[in-house]
């Protein structure tokens, strides 16, 4: 048989009380739980009662919505705070703490922060509740209190109802001026110092890392939206790959993405480092990842950046893993993954080429960080409106950037999206630290407390171009192909500026020196024997002296093997002979007797030199062999094979 307990009778329930934990209250037993939801939302931390009770105001209906009581006292209000419900204006609420509970099931609701539509407390209300109350309070009216009966302290209006019962659009309009500096919600423009607590810290380059995939721009043609990367990235359906591009194309960006994305999958993402980890990380994480598996059947992606990093023993770590689907492997290199990464290892994922990205993904991207940040940007085609934005002084930026600034960093980055935000964010620290201040330009007079960031200062903060070239990578490969290229062509001034490149770059002039003897034998060759000599010469004279004055002696060398008659009649003839030796089935064929020399009387006795004529020795022209008898008639200058 049930026992019952107050909580059955509501006459029980009333003559029952109890004591609030949180306030030290006591209240019916009944009434405990609407008080305590009510309550810890007051105190979250469940410290003791404060100096003053908090008491929440009456709901009033339609025959006492002019009748407000005064504050009650702490006797009083320690009767109970729960909220009578809004009957329509048919009950004007107990008077009394031992009535029982609403006959009808009505629940006494707790008055949460944010007031029902149509209650007096919401949105579009007339006169605040407490001004009348504060109003009746001066006029000597008091009622006593019941436990549904609460209303809000005189404090609590002052302080703008910090219980959040205020009046709901006018919350949303005082929390938009404190927010946005502006009546109405309009935006108010950051200030400098505000400006640069958001660029301090951490890189900008970071901060600005988009989540989805909608807003990673630049590569279209690796995870456009038609493209089956995107499709598969989509439905989380994600293959080992390998993504290869530049540095700032992307590809941490990329992975970025994948991440959030599996953790809405409940996908287990890992990140490491090749520069830092070592096999027992790797290890490590393909055994917690087996475990997922087995137990939680949980899919593992590993990242692992900069992969060509990992020598060919620690790459065969993922080989058995990648193979049964225990992970995902995803790695970025700025390497050629056919040189770099394992023969095996890249049969099993997939290769996502990352292209350089154009100057129009740079603007956009730079342009995505200044909005940010709240800099307004210049428009230099209206000089007699420079700040292009007119009105309320609320919305103009204390930070301004010009918009060339942004194309030349666009265009300085060659590519590099990181290089170009920092660029960014070293140029607006640096201005902001001056605290360097623009007064008059171009006839216009500009508030002293605003600070501009000119194109100079991006160009001083990046010091120079950004130049991609890596001495042992493939861009190394690359430009000394093309500066070969340009030579063969005959194009000097081409040829110069891939000169001028590798350089710049960083390049050995030796390297280039010692590539430019092998041209002017493989490609000049015969049609100027000179070209040889000035390519050696060359090579010497950077032996010497060295960088940065051997520069021009690459730069002469360079332009005189452009310039001069090309003939690569010795190359091809010497590719012929390579041709035949290796394509020859079975022994090679001996050299005949004649040819051989006999340098002991042994020799000669076996025929060695035998029959061989000494060409000094004849006026005229002698007819003689001198290739096997299987070769006989072979011209390796003007047929390919033997």
């Amino acid at each position: 048989m049930e026992v019952s307990g107050p909580e059955d009778d509501p006459l029980l329930a009333q003559l029952h009380r109890v004591q609030c934990p949180v306030c030290q209250q006591a209240m019916p037993a009944a009434h405990i739980n609407a008080h305590l939801d009510r309550c810890l939302l007051l105190h979250p931390a469940g410290l003791a009662e404060p100096a003053q009770p908090r008491a929440k105001r009456r709901r009033p209906s339609e025959s006492s919505a002019l009748k407000q009581p005064a504050t009650p006292t702490a006797a009083e209000s320690s009767e109970g705070e729960a909220e009578e419900p809004d009957d329509g204006g048919e009950s004007e609420g107990r008077e009394s703490d031992d009535a029982p509970p609403t006959p009808s099931g009505a629940r006494l609701l707790p008055d949460f922060p944010g007031a029902r539509p149509g209650s007096p407390g919401g949105k579009g209300a007339g006169p605040r509740p407490a001004a009348a109350a504060a109003a009746a309070a001066a006029a000597g009216g008091a009622s006593p209190r019941s436990w549904g009966e609460a209303e809000a302290p005189e404090e609590e209006e002052a302080a703008g109802d910090a219980d959040g019962e205020d009046d709901a659009g006018r919350w949303d309009a005082d929390a938009g001026a404190a927010a946005f500096g502006g009546p109405g919600g309009r935006p108010r423009a950051p200030a400098a110092e505000e400006v640069r607590q958001l660029l301090e810290g951490k890189p900008l380059a970071d901060t600005m890392r988009p989540d989805a995939l909608q807003d990673f721009v630049g590569q279209g043609r690796a995870v456009g939206p038609e493209t089956l990367l995107r499709s598969l990235l989509e439905a989380s359906e994600v293959p080992s790959l390998i993504l290869w591009g530049p540095p700032g194309c992307g590809k941490t960006t990329l992975a970025h993405i994948i991440a959030n994305n599996s953790k809405k999958h409940s996908i287990r993402f890992v990140t490491l480092s090749a520069t830092s980890a070592k096999t027992a990380d790797v290890r490590d994480v393909i055994k917690q990842a087996q475990n997922e598996k087995r137990f939680f059947k949980r899919k593992t992606i590993l990242f692992i950046d900069e992969i060509h990093r990992f020598n060919k023993s620690q790459q065969d770590t993922f080989l058995p893993h990648v193979e049964c689907g225990t992970i995902t492997l995803i790695g970025a290199t700025t390497e050629n993954p056919s040189f770099q990464v394992n023969a095996a290892l890249l049969s099993r994922c997939r290769v996502i080429v990352l292209e350089k990205l154009p100057v129009e993904a740079v603007v956009t991207i730079l342009m995505r960080a200044v909005s940010s940040l709240g800099i307004q940007v210049l428009d230099s085609s209206r000089p007699a409106d420079p700040l292009s934005h007119g009105g309320n002084s609320s919305s103009e930026s204390s930070v301004l950037i010009e918009d060339k600034a942004l194309d030349t960093l666009a265009h300085l980055s060659d590519g590099d999206a990181r290089a170009g935000l920092n660029g960014l964010q070293l140029a607006v620290l640096a201005r902001l630290s001056a605290r360097k201040t623009f007064g008059k330009k171009g006839g216009q007079s500009y508030p002293p407390s605003r600070v501009l960031v000119t194109e100079s200062d991006v160009k001083e903060g990046l010091q120079r171009s950004h130049i991609l070239y890596d001495r042992a990578g493939e861009e190394h490969y690359n430009c000394i192909s093309a500066l070969h290229k340009s030579m063969r062509g005959s194009d000097s001034s081409a040829a110069l500026y891939w000169l001028g490149r590798m350089l710049e770059g960083g390049e050995d002039p030796l390297y280039v020196a010692r590539r430019l003897v092998r041209f002017a034998s493989e490609d000049v060759g015969l049609a100027d024997p000179s070209a040889l000599t000035q390519a050696v010469a060359t090579y010497q004279g950077c032996h010497f002296i060295g960088m940065p004055e051997c520069e021009v002696l690459l730069a002469q060398c360079v332009v005189y093997l452009a310039r001069a008659p090309k003939s690569i009649e010795v190359y091809s003839a010497y590719n012929n002979v390579k041709a035949c030796l290796r394509s020859h089935q079975g022994p090679l064929p001996p050299v005949p007797l004649h040819l051989r020399n006999a340098p002991t009387r042994l020799m000669k006795d076996l025929g060695y030199g035998q029959g061989y004529k000494y060409n000094p020795a004849y006026s005229e022209p002698v007819e003689q062999e001198y290739l096997p008898q299987e070769l006989r008639g072979v011209d390796f200058f003007k047929q390919r094979r033997c």
